[in-house]
């Protein structure tokens, strides 16, 4: 079971690498909650794989920098929406 879990990190960390996802795009993607996927790529990833989490860290702390012009976003086209 170990196994699976630590494999379950290590795909969920390449998916985030590859596409630049959110934890939460990841968990839709996966159908995993979003608190499964926090801990794989940020606990369990870190003990099995320094590098691999230094680089999904990265990705993450990028995403975090820019969520409030992600929401801004959805903001601005869900009035359009409303309007046209």
């Amino acid at each position: 079971m170990e196994t699976d879990i630590l494999r379950r990190a290590y795909e969920l960390g390449e998916y985030i690498l590859e596409t630049g996802a959110t934890v939460r795009a990841c968990a839709a993607h996966y159908g995993i909650s979003k608190s499964t996927v926090h801990k794989d790529v940020s606990v369990r990833l870190k003990g099995a794989s320094p590098s691999l989490y230094s680089d999904v860290r990265k990705v993450l702390d990028k995403n975090r920098l820019e969520r409030h012009i992600r929401g801004g976003e959805a903001t601005r086209r869900k009035y359009l929406a409303e309007n046209s």
